[in-house]
């Protein structure tokens, strides 16, 4: 239970970054074409004023399709329409015009074009594959070259429909934060147990929740030094004095060597005191607590070029085993790891690596610095640089998860 309550955490932190692209887009009538919650094959799909809305069958996440990410070329056409063109010779004739225009970027010309090869692509005899094909094609050139493409719009709104996904991660984690703090944060451990570990010396013992331990072997103090003494019996047995329905028990035990950690315990835990914030302080301890997180990942990161921190970085198995212990723990603690990772997945995104956000930034910038287009050969290869770095990542932290899973 805990497991799919984690990963759909992590699907919900995708979702709302990809519904973050989505209304701004809206918002700057750059109109998208799809917005799927989860992944495709469709599960259930439906059309309303033009936008195809779906629920996929892989629940990872979601995404929105936006038209026209790049300045159409020739290239796009032919590629999606060269096994139409082998069952239907006749359709090289029909998208000739429409490819030349495209190259001499005569793009009013092309549009106008498009009609009609469409209509001869619907007339001519196809197979499934060709035809579905020779479809994409077509639809994402028309897309490309309407008013509403992505390439299109002024440097200001490109940037904002972009950072609008990590944007919208960045403030779940603020959102998140701040509810924690008026739900209340531990302020320290309270003399009172709240858990007993089964088979433990502490359970052998008749330790229970809710006695108050005031002393170790006569010896009072708070909870740190209660603690300590047991850790420094060295394995010699030990006697608590505890409070239990207004009566004072003396109750001894001997303390068990943990091999994690190669200290002395008798198995049980003190619980903590909390202190709750109102409103707004909250929402300000919330934004600090963002900030210094923020300033440890992008200080990982740093470490991580120059060769060390490897051991920092964790894959989607790592993220999902620390958020389903987070909630044996409590929603409060669930929370918490939820937004540091929402936060995590904000900044990962504004690196400027394609086909990251703070890639497509990046290109919007140059392109509004040099006055042109930057040429599509270009972002695909930088996009395959990114990939490669981005699945280098990934490497590196499933193997680090693996080596936590089998304790190395």
């Amino acid at each position: 239970m805990n497991i799919a309550a984690a990963i759909g955490g992590l699907a919900f932190l995708i979702l709302i970054h990809e519904a973050g692209h989505f209304v701004t887009a809206l918002a700057v009538k750059m109109k998208p074409r799809k917005f799927y919650i989860f992944f495709p094959p469709a599960l259930v799909k439906w059309t309303r004023n033009g936008i195809e809305y779906g629920i996929g069958a892989i629940p990872l996440g979601g995404y929105v399709k936006i038209p026209g990410m790049h300045r159409p070329a020739a290239g796009d056409l032919e590629a999606h329409l060269e096994p139409a063109r082998k069952e239907a010779p006749s359709l090289a004739d029909a998208a000739a015009p429409v490819e030349q225009a495209l190259t001499d970027e005569r793009l009013d010309d092309a549009r106008s074009g498009m009609a009609e090869l469409s209509a001869k692509v619907a007339r001519a005899d196809l197979s499934e594959g060709a035809r579905r094909a020779a479809d994409r094609g077509l639809t994402d050139v028309d897309d490309a070259l309407s008013p509403e493409a992505y390439w299109r719009a002024p440097t200001s709104k490109r940037i904002a429909v972009i950072f609008a996904g990590p944007a919208t991660n960045y403030l779940f984690a603020v959102v998140a934060l701040a509810i924690v703090f008026m739900l209340g944060v531990p302020t320290g451990a309270t003399r009172v147990v709240d858990v007993v570990t089964p088979g433990s010396p502490a359970a052998a013992m008749g330790l229970q929740p809710g006695d108050e331990i005031v002393a170790v072997d006569g010896a009072a103090g708070e909870s740190a030094d209660l603690a300590q003494a047991i850790r420094g019996s060295g394995g010699e047995a030990v006697t608590v004095t505890v409070v239990r329905d207004g009566s004072r028990l003396d109750l001894a035990g001997t303390p068990r060597l943990d091999p994690a950690d190669d200290v002395y315990r008798l198995g049980f835990a003190f619980g903590l005191d909390y202190e709750s914030y109102g409103p707004l302080e909250a929402v300000g301890l919330a934004f600090e607590s963002t900030w210094e997180v923020t300033k440890a990942i992008v200080s990982s990161l740093g470490r991580l070029v120059t060769g060390s921190g490897r051991e920092d970085v964790a894959s989607v198995v790592g993220i999902t085993q620390v958020s389903s212990q987070s909630l044996d723990v409590g929603f409060r603690y669930y929370l918490e790891v939820l937004a540091f990772i929402s936060l995590s997945l904000a900044l990962l995104n504004l690196l400027p690596l394609l086909p990251l956000d703070g890639g497509h930034i990046a290109f919007s910038i140059a392109e509004r610095v040099r006055g042109r287009a930057i040429p599509r050969e270009a972002y695909e290869r930088f996009s395959m640089v990114g990939i490669a770095l981005v699945l280098v990542l990934f490497v590196i932290g499933l193997s680090n998860d693996i080596d936590r899973l089998r304790g190395g």
